[in-house]
């Protein structure tokens, strides 16, 4: 499970960037903030490796592990 903080992220797009897997796309809109949110999109491609979390300079991103 992906957990994107929408008071902490600022939309730098990071996450969207350095993702190896393309899990995340830009949100097609605005927040309240006026930031384009990263969508995780492809979470069944998502290997839990937390670079995005790792990468978040603003430590918006959780990445947890399935609980099944």
């Amino acid at each position: 499970m992906i957990k994107i903080d929408q008071n902490l992220c600022k939309g730098c797009d990071i996450c969207t960037e350095f993702c190896r897997k393309n899990v995340y796309e830009p949100s097609k809109t605005l927040n309240r903030k006026g930031v384009y949110l990263p969508v995780p999109v492809n979470i069944e491609e998502c290997k839990k490796c937390n670079l995005c979390a790792i990468l978040c300079p603003d430590l918006a991103i959780t990445v947890e592990e399935d609980h099944e």
